[in-house]
């Protein structure tokens, strides 16, 4: 693959040259998947960066992303065509009003490339300027087992039919990249087509590195404390677990207020940009936060 990286510390070196820290067994996979053809498949908690991976390798290099979002009911017509309905009425209302509507003619014409709407699957098919695009396939966990059926064909010969048309096939795989919050088990068919990768919580010095990555006006200080609080938070019995996304949501949240270091006070304040359910804020009375902010400040200490 032409502008391919030759190396894991090449995959690490492009993606951190796109703000996204990558440990080396996330890289090791991503490598491979790229040197090999084959999609890449990864599951974890909401939040720690399996879509933002995509991202950064599309922008890295240099390629188009193409974002399939999943979601219940989703089905193969909606992911790769749809026919432009009222375009192809104004057409028929037109030819009727010449008078010389020929509907045999007329049949044929309506269902051309000129009244295609093309969906994402039928997209990274296409040829793209820069070389095959990144087709993110985000959330597949949400959908069903006949569109993984689906799936499991398009991904195998990269090509899609579309009856009236024919058969559009892919003159160059595009690079695919499938995530799942793991909602539901996705079938093993789908799963052996990919290598696969778990992408769990990291470390607390990655995720500071990350953090200064994607914050790099946060102080180091208020960087490390964020982190560490985040961390006994995901130790806690929540509905919802903070991810790395809250995590930077709520660094510049604290940046937005000019906040040095944390508080009871200020956690309190700014607990609807780590949390999202209401249930888990109320666990979290103030008695509480001075109690998870005391005991990560002495984490901090002790890893100093």
């Amino acid at each position: 693959m032409s502008n391919s990286p030759g190396s894991i510390e090449d995959i690490q070196q492009m993606l951190a040259e796109q703000n996204y820290v990558c440990g080396r067994p996330l890289a090791t996979v991503a490598f491979l998947s790229l040197q090999l053809g084959r999609p890449l498949f990864l599951e974890g908690e909401p939040g720690t960066g399996k879509t933002e991976i995509a991202k950064a390798i599309a922008a890295a290099l240099g390629r188009n992303l193409i974002r399939l979002q999943c979601y219940e009911g989703l089905d193969s017509a909606s992911a790769v065509y749809e026919w432009n309905f009222a375009e192809q009425m104004i057409a028929i209302r037109t030819a009727e009003a010449s008078g010389g509507a020929d509907r045999e003619l007329l049949k044929t014409e309506l269902f051309t490339e000129d009244y295609l709407i093309e969906r994402p699957l039928l997209q990274a098919m296409r040829p793209q300027p820069g070389g095959a695009p990144v087709l993110l396939i985000d959330e597949v966990d949400r959908t069903d087992e006949p569109f993984e059926a689906f799936l499991l064909e398009a991904l195998s010969d990269f090509q899609v039919t579309i009856p009236e048309l024919g058969t559009v096939r892919a003159p160059e795989p595009p690079i695919v990249i499938l995530t799942s919050n793991r909602t539901r088990e996705v079938h093993d068919a789908l799963k052996r087509r990919c290598l696969y990768h778990w992408v769990d919580y990291p470390g607390f010095e990655r995720e500071v590195e990350i953090l200064q990555a994607r914050a790099p006006e946060a102080a180091l200080k208020l960087s490390r404390e964020v982190v560490a609080f985040v961390h006994k938070l995901r130790g806690e019995d929540l509905f919802k677990k903070p991810g790395v996304a809250e995590t930077i949501d709520w660094a510049k949240c604290l940046l937005a207020l000019d906040v040095i270091t944390l508080s009871p006070e200020v956690i309190a304040d700014t607990l609807g940009a780590i949390l999202k359910y209401q249930d888990d804020i109320q666990k979290l009375e103030n008695s509480e936060i001075k109690r998870m902010l005391d005991a990560a400040k002495a984490d901090l200490q002790m890893v100093i």
